[in-house]
């Protein structure tokens, strides 16, 4: 029985993911961690609201027995300082990892992070330096297995949507170059991105930083 967390669940990227894992075979059951509801029922499904991601040991005991968690939760750096982006970005993704390696050392530890993340964390631009420090804690925490998704441009498949109004904009103005976009080795689709993080837990990948590349390459993966 497969047991999986995610987070994010009410961006883009995080209900695609909550897709592909209600839908495949081999994952029996899916907890999703949001700040507000949802609103959808499956039998696969149950959902924790919890406001304040810092108290994640409120919720340590409802935790347990899970196989794998996709963090999918993030929030765009624009017109944010430092302190604020890092006390989202960081700080709350290592108080989740803390919590959930107590609990389970042994589980797969998967995050959304994005292209060009820094992971010297000394570079000039300031997302890609926090987005490094997150990478660099989640892999040295001692997880049996984490992978650092860095996507690229991404195409969004079965109605998944931003919650930015100029990226759908920007997505509805590219639809007619969809077809031809997904045919290139370098650009993947919110569909891939849920498949591999499915089969992160099935197969190993030759790298912990995922390009659209890696991705794609993980997500076509099948038992032989």
């Amino acid at each position: 029985m497969t047991k999986v967390i995610i987070t994010g669940a009410t961006g883009m990227l995080g209900k695609a993911v909550l897709q592909e894992c209600i839908e495949h075979p081999k994952i029996d059951k899916v907890l999703i961690i949001n700040r507000n509801p949802l609103g959808l029922n499956h039998p696969k499904l149950e959902e924790i609201i919890l406001k304040d991601f810092s108290d994640i040991q409120s919720i340590e005991e409802q935790l347990k027995g899970y196989d794998a968690c996709f963090f999918c939760m993030g929030v765009s750096a624009v017109g944010m300082d430092e302190e604020k982006y890092t006390n989202i970005t960081y700080v709350t993704t290592k108080a989740f990892a803390d919590v959930l390696y107590a609990v389970n050392n042994n589980m797969v530890f998967n995050y959304i992070s994005g292209a060009g993340t820094d992971t010297s964390e000394m570079g000039k631009v300031m997302w890609a330096r926090v987005k490094g420090k997150t990478e660099n804690y989640i892999l040295q925490k001692g997880f049996k297995k984490a992978y650092m998704f860095r996507p690229g441009i991404i195409i969004p498949e079965k109605g998944t949507k931003s919650r930015t109004g100029w990226l759908n904009a920007t997505y509805t103005l590219m639809s007619p170059l969809f077809p031809m976009l997904k045919k290139l080795s370098s650009v993947t689709t919110s569909t891939n991105i849920g498949l591999a993080m499915i089969n992160s837990l099935y197969f190993n990948a030759d790298t912990n930083y995922l390009s659209n590349t890696d991705i794609n390459t993980l997500a076509n993966k099948k038992s032989e």
